[in-house]
């Protein structure tokens, strides 16, 4: 392994992601920063998405979820609070997804940092 890439910082990463996220640009996040064994965890019991692990199981997770889109009304995302290899944004969605109809979705999204990749990032809502 070569050390001549320079290492994104967590806060870094945080700054790219956030202005990505501004820009509702999910998969490209994904693409930029997701470690290949990338878990992407939900609540226990979601009627929405579960667990995925590594990094194509986690985007055909995220994609499935975006076929099922039929209206994006309001999305929201916070500027992103960092604290050692941490960082979190708040989301807020307002949609219409199949089978549930129009849902209002408040999260808390926690991501882990490691080497400048995201290793984990986990759905509180």
């Amino acid at each position: 392994m070569t050390t001549s890439k320079n290492v994104l910082t967590t806060q870094e990463v945080a700054a790219r992601f956030h202005e990505l996220a501004q820009q509702e640009k999910w998969f490209e996040i994904q693409e930029e920063f997701f470690a290949e064994n990338v878990k992407s965890i939900d609540p226990a019991g979601s009627p929405y998405m579960g667990y995925a692990e590594g990094k194509a199981a986690v985007r055909k997770k995220g994609e499935d979820f975006v076929q099922r889109i039929t209206a994006l009304h309001r999305a929201y995302t916070s500027a992103p609070l960092v604290t050692g290899n941490h960082f979190v944004v708040t989301r807020e969605i307002d949609i219409t997804v199949e089978p549930h109809g129009r849902i209002q979705l408040n999260q808390i999204m926690l991501y882990e940092v490691k080497d400048g990749q995201i290793i984990l990032e986990q759905f509180f809502y």
